[in-house]
């Protein structure tokens, strides 16, 4: 039998489950007897241009493989590198001879938008070719903004995290009887899934955070403080969970208010200070106690919150793929098809790749409040399954998680 080999990267922010889609492509490509070996491209597509990769079978045994269920980050270690859009560019057949030299029958790629970005021009690169490479997109975002998958993994376990951290801001906060508020900055550039979130920390009607605002909406400050006195009539420390993304009705967001905001390697905008403007406008207008608080990254690295649905889906995506590539599937991401809310149910799907990348999926106008400053109970039952079930940690000699790494 001629065996093709498998290989594997990650590209993008981590998450606390992209290891485990990473387990799920190895550990079924292991289990193949049509494939070879499995390789994993070391800082993505932009390390193995560089000739950096490892040999799974010669990096870890079994056992090792295991805890990447249960380490956050990205084991293979990440990039944000941007293919040419030009296909006639010199770097794809660079590429696909380095791919031809290691006998490369499978190429899959763990990532968010950009990285599908990848896995569209490298599909698309094969078919002008005439390469026989099968190239499949394994989702990863906790922002969960892509498009034709009805969420994504790394989204479940961030958004455990949130509502989790939120609540226990909440009880904090509610220690003193005088006035104050307290602003939570959740990320989300234009996809407000993660923010929203936070209201799965309310434990009863009019519990805190009251007030919760998304990107998809305009943001305006005078009626933003107008809700923050209306809701001290129901509780005197008002929590907010807002997106870093929030602006308003011109499109300018509200960290620029305060702020020069630079651009990353894509051209986007990096957010961050929102939290800290509206902290300074409610204690200048407001006169009252208040502070704000970033999540920033460990929403996306807490491995003690990983919803244990969100770990076991990733696993299963990754092994799907792989099952898929070897019926001949190219060009396609994996994709999360909800049947059923009440029991969840979902099952596994495929979508072409070209219909997914550089576009993003937003939280429904329906699921947020008519007045911008809450969302509806759809959100509730969108969102509540995905956080269920805690994944016990392995543990090393000191105490604390033992998580694995490239020695």
């Amino acid at each position: 039998m001629n065996r093709k080999n498998l290989i594997v990267g990650q590209s993008g922010g981590p998450t606390a489950v992209i290891n485990s889609s990473l387990y799920g492509v190895v550990s079924e490509a292991m289990r193949q007897e049509s494939i070879g070996r499995v390789y994993g491209m070391l800082n993505g597509i932009e390390g193995f241009l560089a000739g950096r990769f490892l040999d799974f079978k010669e990096a870890f045994g079994a056992d090792e493989l295991e805890k990447l269920k249960t380490t956050p980050g990205a084991y293979l270690g990440s990039c944000r590198y941007k293919l040419p859009e030009d296909l006639n560019d010199p770097v794809y057949p660079l590429l696909f001879r380095k791919f031809e030299e290691l006998e490369i029958g499978y190429f899959f790629y763990i990532g968010g938008n950009d990285s599908m970005d990848t896995v569209s021009k490298l599909s698309r690169y094969a078919a002008k070719t005439g390469s026989n490479i099968r190239v499949i997109g394994e989702p990863k975002t906790i922002d969960n903004d892509l498009v034709l998958t009805d969420h994504t993994p790394g989204f479940g376990s961030a958004a455990r995290y949130v509502a989790s951290t939120v609540r226990e801001i909440t009880v904090d906060a509610n220690v003193y009887e005088t006035k104050s508020v307290t602003i939570i900055e959740i990320m989300g550039r234009h996809a407000g899934w993660l923010t929203a979130a936070g209201a799965l920390a309310r434990k009863h009607a009019n519990d805190n955070p009251l007030l919760i605002y998304l990107p998809e909406t305009a943001f305006d400050q005078e009626a933003f403080l107008a809700k923050i006195e209306a809701a001290f009539e129901k509780n005197p420390n008002v929590v907010v969970c807002v997106s870093e993304g929030i602006h308003d009705k011109d499109g300018t967001f509200i960290c620029e208010y305060d702020n020069s905001v630079g651009t990353d390697s894509f051209g986007h905008k990096m957010l961050a200070g929102c939290g800290k403007y509206l902290e300074n406008l409610v204690r200048n207008r407001l006169n009252v106690k208040a502070r704000s608080v970033e999540l920033n990254v460990s929403q996306r690295c807490s491995a003690s919150m990983m919803s244990a649905t969100d770990q076991k889906e990733a696993v299963l995506a990754g092994a799907f793929g792989v099952k898929a590539a070897l019926k001949g599937e190219t060009g396609k991401m994996v994709s999360y098809v909800r049947t059923s809310n009440l029991p969840y149910r979902m099952t596994l799907g495929l979508e072409d790749v070209n219909e997914i990348c550089n576009k993003e999926k937003t939280v429904p106008l329906e699921w947020i409040s008519q007045d911008g400053s809450d969302v509806t109970e759809d959100f509730f039952a969108y969102a509540l399954p995905l956080i269920q079930g805690a994944v016990e940690i392995p543990l090393g000699s000191d105490g604390l998680p033992d998580f694995i790494s490239r020695k």
